[in-house]
C-alpha cells in the first residue's frame, strides 16, 4: 500500500497524459477546444468518484482524492512557470511593446475597476439576498480581486489553439500575464488580515509598484545571468539548455516565495529578456531544443493542469440551488463589468500602439477567461481558518463555477464569435494564393501518378487505392481580390523570406547579432503595415547609416575625441555589416519574385504587377549601395577596419561550413566535429570582444590624464 502511495503522482501523471494523447486524436478534426474537452473530463472524473462510481477500486478512489485534495502551491509551483515562460519566450517583442500600454491599461486600472464594481455588486447582492449576510467589503473585495483577473493559463491555451491575429493574440496574451501583478497585490491587501502575517502596512500603491518593479527587475537580471553564463561556457547543448530551465523555475521560485512579488511578471522579464538578447547569441541548436522542450512541456503542463481543475471542482464544491442561481447572476455581472470597463478605456485604447477595433472590444470582453490560477486563490482561502466556513464556501463555489462557465461557454464559442466579426477571416488573395498552390501541387501528383503507372517495375499494383492518397484541391475561391490585394500579399511573403534569410546568414556568421536586431527591426516595422507600405521604405536602416557624419565632426572636439573615434570606428564597422546584409535579403527577394514570374502560380496580368515590387528592391540595393560607397570614400581608415573583420568573420564561416558538411558526409563523426566547432567558435568570440575592448589610448586618457603645463 505504501508503495502505491509513492507510485500514486506518477501514476496519475500517465493517465492524465494518456487521456489527453487520446482526447487530442478524437478532436484533431473538431474545432472544439483541447482544454475545454480536457476540463470536462475532469469534472466527469470528479463526479463519477464523488458519486462512489469507483468503489469497485480502492486504488483508483484513493488515487483521484489525492488529486482532489491537491495543494495549491503545487499548481502553482509545478505547472505555471512552464507555461507563463513559454508564453513570454513566444512573444513577439516589437508587438509587445505596441501593445504593453493598452495591455497596461486592462491590467491595473481596468482590474481595479472590475474589482471595484465585483465587490460592491457582491455586497448589494448581500443586502437583499438570503445566505450572503455574512459578505463584508474585505470578503468581497477580495473575491473581486481574484476574480477579475483573467487566467494566463486559460488565455494562452485558447489563443494557441485558435491561432488569431498575432497583434490581437499578443494583446489579450499580455494583459493576462501583465494582471497577474494587480491581481495578487489586491487579493493580497485583503487576504493577508486573515494570514499569521498579518495586515500589509505599505499603501496599495507603493506594495503594488514594489510589486511589478522588483518582479520585472529580478526577472530582468535572472536572464542577464543565465545568458552570460550560457556564452561563457563552451558546453554541450544539454547542459546550456538546463541551465535555461533550472534559471526559469529558479526566477519563480525566488520572486513567489522567498520575495514574495509576483512570479508572473518576473517570468514574463525573465522570458523577453532571453528571447530578445539571448536568442540571437545562443547557438541554433539551442534554440531549437528549446523550442521543441518548450512545446512539450506545454502540451503536458496544460494537459494535466485542466484536468486537475476539473476533478477539484467535482470533488470538493458543494451547491445548493439558490446559491446556483447567484452564481449565474454574479457570472452575467462579470461579463458586463468587463464591458462597462472595455469602454470606459475605449477611447484611449484606440488611439494607443496598434489601436483597438469595435470588434475587438467584443472579442476582448467575452474573451476574459478564469482558470487555475483563480482555483489556486479560491484553494488557499477555503483552507484558510481565521475566515468564517460559509465564506470560504461560498468563494470556492463561486470562483470554481466562474471558472467553469468561462471555459464552457466563453471558450467555445469564442471561434464561432471571430468568425462571426470577422477577425479570422483569411484574405481573398491569400486563399486565392493557396488554391493556385494546392491546384500546382494536385497539377504535379497527376503528372507523377501517371509516369508511375506505365513503370514496369510497379505492374499490378492497386492504382485506385493509390490515387486516393493524391491530396485534394479546395474549391476555387469565389471573392475576387481587389485590385492591389496580390501585391500586398507578395510584399507579406516576400518579407517572410527576408526574415528567414536573416536568420541564415545570422546562424552561419556573415552579419553580428547587432545587425541582426536591426535588420528584423526594420522586418517588424513593415510588418506592422499589412503590406500596404512599399518594400522601399526602410526608414529606419537609411537613416542610421546616414548619421555617420554627426560621429564624425564630434570628433574635432577635445575632451571626447578618443571615445568619439573608438565608437566612431565600431559604428562604421556595424554600418557596413548592415549595409551588406541589407544587399544579400534584397537579392533573395529578386530571386524569390523571379521565381514567381515564371510559376504558372500568377496570371499574367498579376506577374506584370511584380514589376512594381522589383524596382522596390532594386531601389533599396542602389540606395544601401551608394551609401557603403560613400562610406568607402568617406572614411577609408575605419572602412578597412571593417573589411578586415568583415573577412575574418567569413574565414571562420566558410571554416565552420567545411566541419558541417564532412559531418554531414560521414567524413568527421558528430562526436569528433563537437572540439572542432568549438575551437572555431572560441575563435570568433575572440574576434567579436576585440573589437568590443576599449583600446588602451582611452583607458590612459581616462586613469592617466595628461596635465597642463602652466
Amino acid at each position: 500500500m505504501e508503495e502505491f502511495t509513492l507510485l500514486t503522482p506518477l501514476l496519475l501523471g500517465i493517465g492524465g497524459l494518456i487521456i489527453g494523447a487520446v482526447l487530442k486524436s478524437a478532436l484533431k478534426h473538431s474545432r472544439f477546444p483541447y482544454t475545454v474537452g480536457l476540463f470536462i473530463i475532469g469534472l466527469v472524473v470528479g463526479l463519477i468518484n464523488r458519486t462512489g462510481g469507483f468503489s469497485f477500486s480502492p486504488h483508483l478512489t484513493e488515487a483521484v482524492n489525492t488529486v482532489t485534495d491537491i495543494n495549491p502551491d503545487f499548481i502553482l509551483y509545478v505547472f505555471l512557470p512552464v507555461l507563463i515562460f513559454d508564453a513570454a519566450y513566444e512573444l513577439n517583442l516589437h508587438i509587445f511593446r505596441k501593445t504593453l500600454a493598452n495591455a497596461a491599461l486592462l491590467a491595473v486600472p481596468g482590474l481595479i475597476i472590475c474589482m471595484l464594481l465585483t465587490g460592491a455588486f457582491i455586497v448589494g447582492m448581500g443586502q437583499v439576498i438570503p445566505g450572503l449576510e455574512e459578505w463584508n467589503w474585505t470578503f468581497a473585495l477580495m473575491f473581486g480581486a481574484l476574480i477579475s483577473a483573467t487566467d494566463p493559463v486559460a488565455v494562452v491555451a485558447l489563443l494557441h489553439e485558435l491561432k488569431t491575429s498575432k497583434r490581437f493574440s499578443t494583446l489579450v496574451d499580455a494583459e493576462s500575464l501583465l494582471n497577474d501583478g494587480t491581481g495578487i497585490v489586491c487579493f493580497m491587501l485583503f487576504f493577508g488580515t486573515f494570514t499569521a502575517s498579518g495586515a500589509h502596512t505599505a499603501s496599495p500603491f507603493a506594495e503594488f509598484i514594489q510589486v511589478v518593479v522588483g518582479s520585472t527587475l529580478l526577472g530582468f537580471l535572472m536572464a542577464r545571468a543565465v545568458i552570460w553564463f550560457i556564452t561563457r561556457i563552451n558546453s554541450e547543448e544539454m547542459i546550456q539548455n538546463s541551465a535555461i530551465i533550472l534559471s526559469a523555475y529558479l526566477t519563480f521560485i525566488l520572486s513567489q516565495y522567498t520575495l514574495e512579488i509576483s512570479g508572473v511578471i518576473a517570468l514574463v522579464a525573465f522570458g523577453l529578456t532571453v528571447t530578445y538578447t539571448g536568442k540571437p547569441r545562443f547557438k541554433p541548436q539551442v534554440n531549437a531544443f528549446m523550442e521543441r522542450f518548450w512545446e512539450l512541456m506545454t502540451y503536458m503542463a496544460n494537459t494535466l493542469i485542466f484536468l486537475i481543475v476539473g476533478v477539484v471542482i467535482a470533488g470538493k464544491v458543494d451547491f445548493t440551488w439558490q446559491q446556483l442561481g447567484i452564481l449565474i447572476l454574479i457570472y452575467i455581472a462579470l461579463n458586463l463589468f468587463r464591458l462597462l470597463m472595455i469602454m470606459v478605456l475605449y477611447p484611449l485604447m484606440k488611439r494607443m500602439g496598434y489601436g483597438l477595433s469595435r470588434r475587438e472590444s467584443v472579442i476582448l470582453t467575452w474573451g476574459g477567461l478564469r482558470g487555475a490560477l483563480g482555483m489556486t486563490l479560491a484553494l488557499m482561502v477555503s483552507y484558510t481558518p481565521g475566515i468564517p466556513e460559509e465564506i470560504r464556501s461560498q468563494i470556492l463555489f463561486f470562483t470554481a463555477g466562474i471558472v467553469t462557465l468561462t471555459l464552457s461557454i466563453n471558450a467555445t464559442t469564442m471561434r464561432w464569435l471571430l468568425n462571426r466579426l470577422g477577425l479570422i477571416h483569411v484574405p481573398s488573395a491569400r486563399t486565392l494564393l493557396d488554391y493556385k498552390i494546392q491546384n500546382h501541387i494536385h497539377e504535379e501528383s497527376e503528372k507523377y501518378f501517371s509516369r508511375l503507372k506505365e513503370r514496369e517495375a510497379l505492374a499490378g499494383a492497386d492504382w485506385n487505392k493509390v490515387e486516393k492518397y493524391m491530396n485534394t484541391v479546395p474549391p476555387e475561391p469565389t471573392r475576387t481580390p481587389r485590385p492591389n490585394a496580390f501585391l500586398t500579399e507578395i510584399r507579406l511573403r516576400v518579407l517572410d523570406r527576408e526574415k528567414s534569410c536573416c536568420r541564415e546568414i545570422f546562424d552561419t556568421g556573415i552579419i553580428t547579432q547587432t545587425v541582426f536586431r536591426r535588420l528584423m527591426n526594420s522586418l517588424d516595422e513593415l510588418y506592422d503595415h499589412d503590406g500596404n507600405y512599399p518594400l522601399s521604405r526602410r526608414d529606419s536602416i537609411f537613416s542610421f547609416c546616414r548619421r555617420t557624419h554627426i560621429l564624425y565632426s564630434m570628433q574635432k572636439i577635445t575632451p571626447i575625441r578618443q571615445w568619439v573615434s573608438f565608437y566612431f570606428r565600431e559604428r562604421i564597422m556595424i554600418i557596413h555589416d548592415l549595409g551588406r546584409g541589407f544587399i544579400i535579403l534584397q537579392k533573395e527577394d529578386l530571386k524569390l519574385l523571379d521565381e514567381l514570374s515564371h510559376s504558372d502560380l500568377l496570371t499574367n496580368e498579376q506577374k506584370t504587377g511584380l514589376e512594381t515590387l522589383k524596382e522596390e528592391v532594386r531601389l533599396n540595393i542602389t540606395t544601401m549601395n551608394t551609401l557603403i560607397q560613400k562610406l568607402a570614400t568617406d572614411f577609408p581608415g575605419a572602412y578597412r577596419h571593417a573589411l578586415t573583420h568583415k573577412a575574418i568573420r567569413m574565414l571562420l564561416s566558410n571554416e565552420k561550413r567545411t566541419i558541417r558538411q564532412m559531418q554531414g558526409g560521414g567524413v568527421v563523426s558528430e562526436k569528433d566535429a563537437e572540439p572542432l566547432l568549438n575551437n572555431v567558435d572560441e575563435r570568433s568570440d575572440k574576434v567579436n570582444s576585440f573589437s568590443h575592448t576599449i583600446p588602451a589610448s582611452i583607458l590612459r586618457w581616462m586613469f592617466f590624464p595628461k596635465r597642463k603645463h602652466f
